[in-house]
């Protein structure tokens, strides 16, 4: 089971990494982009033309992951779960060689596209490995195992922050090497999750193949265990249909009010400004600090403990009460940060209180919304209609982070600071409704999720178990 979910992980390794390590050497390859260009036309880009191409080659992962996005369904039901992220993952490694090949090519085109490319891996990877991760993950571990996910990404961001350092790779002669590392993850992924079982789920299920239940035994280990949970999946696919089309999933009565959960949650995630504030927090440790790239490790480090700390608490206090402590920690610090920007002026010893608060923003998304807005639509729904509802997940979520890299820049010129109260409405907006409407999870079977939407038009204020689901 471990060695199916480390192996799962390396995904989100590359993609924290590729994050990570592309804004400390931004200028450097600003030059080089600038002296392919003079190459070829014999005179410099303006700088207007040198921003928007830099900004280009940034978001083109984005548009890319968003593009991605729409393979999931057709990949995770026409091959499974573990060898879809294995297809996915030749994405990465062609990726990796593109981008390598653009310093020898010496073309700034090739570097877009290998963004482009990891961009694809990206949307796959971020509904596939949840969806993997979920499906061979006992009940009593499901949300601490997905969270391992985004743990791997931070951790990844973090490799990511210290690779692109001057000091290290983020040179003119290396920068062309440190952005084709993810090789090693992705090359270990091919030694490590061939040998790791299907997810039973997927065998069960949509392919109907009783006789190769050995997954589950591989994963479990005890023949009790599984017996249990073979009867489980099997009174599952008795409630489930065999397989769900785009339509029926957005008609389907039953999936109507895990659609809007899933839709705010990760809008919410994504546009309350956690996105926003890591990028402007370069900008504006650099305005307010000589060492303005140690700040910058530093939220990639609050980062990573905070998700460690979500990792550990997932299953003692639940999907529901983290992501109303997030929701409304973000609320509350982009108030604050709306205040302290406006002010800021007038004294500016309250900068090292204005970083203080941007690692608060790190540390309440990294506790809640992060890492659960990926994996909660795979609680939600039912078997044939997971895949979709995690391509859904990854369309919003990749979207909201596109969406947010082109709007913030003319927002900020046009509100100024007064942006973070937009923030701080979409977050108490997000925290509003989870408080209304969001059923916990923790420590249920998939079956009696599922049962609870398709048992009544409203969501009931008690799952079978007797526990109240709004405490």
């Amino acid at each position: 089971l471990l060695t199916s979910i480390l192996g799962a992980v390396l995904g989100p390794l590359q993609i924290g990494y590729h994050t990570g390590n592309i804004n400390a050497p931004a200028k450097i390859i600003e030059e080089f982009f600038n002296s392919t260009w003079r190459a070829r036309h014999n005179q410099s880009m303006t700088d207007h033309s040198l921003t928007l191409l830099w900004s280009l080659s940034v978001s083109m992962k984005d548009f890319g992951a968003l593009l991605g996005s729409l393979g999931v369904k057709y990949l995770a039901d026409s091959y499974g779960r573990r060898n879809s992220i294995l297809i996915a993952n030749c994405l990465s490694v062609a990726a990796a060689c593109i981008m390598f090949a653009s310093k020898g090519s010496e073309s700034f085109e090739v570097l877009i596209l290998g963004r482009m490319v990891f961009g694809l891996f990206c949307g796959l990877v971020m509904s596939l490995n949840p969806l993997y991760i979920q499906e061979v993950s006992p009940t009593n571990l499901r949300g601490a195992f997905a969270t391992l996910n985004q743990v791997s990404l931070t951790f990844g961001t973090l490799i990511g922050m210290v690779a692109g350092l001057e000091t290290t790779l983020g040179t003119e002669s290396n920068w062309a090497m440190m952005l084709s590392l993810s090789l090693i993850p992705a090359l270990t992924q091919y030694l490590i999750l061939p040998f790791c079982p299907e997810s039973p789920r997927y065998l069960l299920i949509n392919q109907r193949k009783e006789k190769k239940a050995e997954a589950l035994l591989r994963l479990r280990g005890h023949p009790d265990k599984v017996s249990r949970e073979l009867e489980e999946i099997k009174e599952e696919a008795a409630h489930t249909q065999t397989g769900v089309t785009i339509r029926d999933f957005l008609h389907k009565q039953s999936y109507r009010k895990p659609i809007l959960i899933v839709l705010l949650i990760n809008i919410g995630s994504q546009l309350s400004g956690f996105n926003a504030i890591i990028n402007y927090s370069t900008k504006m440790f650099q305005a307010n600090f000589d060492e303005a790239k140690y700040l910058t490790l530093g939220v990639g480090a609050v980062n990573l403990i905070f998700t460690l700390v979500a990792l550990f608490y997932v299953e003692r206090a639940g999907r529901r009460k983290l992501l109303l402590i997030g929701f409304l920690s973000i609320g509350v610090c982009n108030l604050l940060m709306t205040i302290i920007d406006s002010v800021l002026h007038l004294v500016p010893e309250l900068r090292n209180l204005q970083v203080l608060l941007v690692f608060c923003v790190v540390s309440a998304y990294e506790l809640g919304p992060g890492p659960i807005s990926w994996f909660i639509a795979a609680e939600l729904f039912d078997q044939p209609g997971r895949p979709i509802a995690m391509a859904f997940t990854s369309m919003v979520n990749w979207g909201g982070k596109f969406l947010l890299a082109l709007l913030f820049p003319p927002l900020l010129k046009l509100c100024g600071s007064y942006v973070y109260l937009i923030f701080m409405a979409v977050a108490l907006l997000a925290f509003a409704f989870m408080w209304l409407r969001l059923p916990e999870t923790k420590g249920r079977t998939f079956d009696d999720i599922a049962e609870e939407f398709r048992g009544a038009e409203g969501i009931p204020l008690h799952n079978s178990s007797g526990f109240n689901t709004f405490t």
